[in-house]
Formats: C-alpha cells, sequence, structure tokens
C-alpha cells in the first residue's frame, strides 16, 4: 500500500503545496494523488507546477482539457485518473452525452492506432507534416 501524507503529518515543504492546492481548487483537503506525491516534496512540488501551468485558462477551454485529461488516462489505463478527471470534467459541465461520445472516439482510435501500427501502414505524404 502506498504512503499518504497527510496535511497534520507533512512538513513545512509539503504544507505549502498542499494550501496551494486546497486554495486553486476551493478545497477542504488535497487528493490522494497528491499525499501519495508528498512522500518525495521535490516532485509533488513539481507536480503540481506542472500541472497548473498546463491546466491554467488558455487556448483550450477548461472542459476540453479535462477531457483531453481524461481521454489520456483512459488510452494509459490509469483508474485513479480516470476516476478522478471524469469528476473533474463533470464538474466543468461535461454531459453523460459527451462522455459516451468521448468514449466512443477513445475506443475507435484505440483500435484504430493498433491496426495502423500493426499493419505498419506508411504515412501518406500529405499528413506527413
Amino acid at each position: 500500500m502506498t504512503t499518504l501524507v497527510e496535511y497534520a503529518d507533512a512538513p513545512a515543504e509539503v504544507r505549502a503545496v498542499y494550501d496551494a492546492i486546497k486554495a486553486a481548487r476551493g478545497v477542504p483537503d488535497v487528493n490522494n494523488f497528491w499525499k501519495a506525491l508528498a512522500v518525495h516534496p521535490p516532485t509533488l512540488k513539481r507536480i503540481w507546477e506542472s500541472l497548473s501551468a498546463v491546466m491554467a485558462p488558455g487556448a483550450l477551454d477548461p472542459l476540453v482539457k479535462e477531457m483531453l485529461y481524461l481521454a489520456v488516462s483512459v488510452a494509459h489505463g490509469c483508474d485513479y485518473c480516470i476516476a478522478s478527471h471524469t469528476a473533474a470534467a463533470k464538474a466543468k459541465g461535461m454531459t453523460e452525452v459527451q462522455h459516451g461520445e468521448l468514449l466512443a472516439i477513445i475506443g475507435i482510435a484505440s483500435e484504430t492506432n493498433r491496426l495502423a501500427q500493426a499493419m505498419r501502414v506508411p504515412v501518406d505524404p500529405q499528413f506527413d507534416v
């Protein structure tokens, strides 16, 4: 079982990251992913800073970002990330219809990717950008 670092037991450098996460997300406690990363404070800090930068407002809308994160999580088979980012996408407005359509896209993309890879299909010149 993975060690989870609770706020009360955390060193100051971990508490600082936890405080930043709680403030940014408006939550009373951080989730288990962050508590697991806290066993190595430099990794906790680096991942939070990177995630914050990537998921910050930008050209892609927040729901699209969560749905992309969910798609990658499904592709990588991360149960924790699937659960976390499904919840986050729903909190940002993803409907059941959108979720179903996203899963259909993930499924067909996975199948066609595997077929193209297995068949070693050469890339068409017009796609090679």
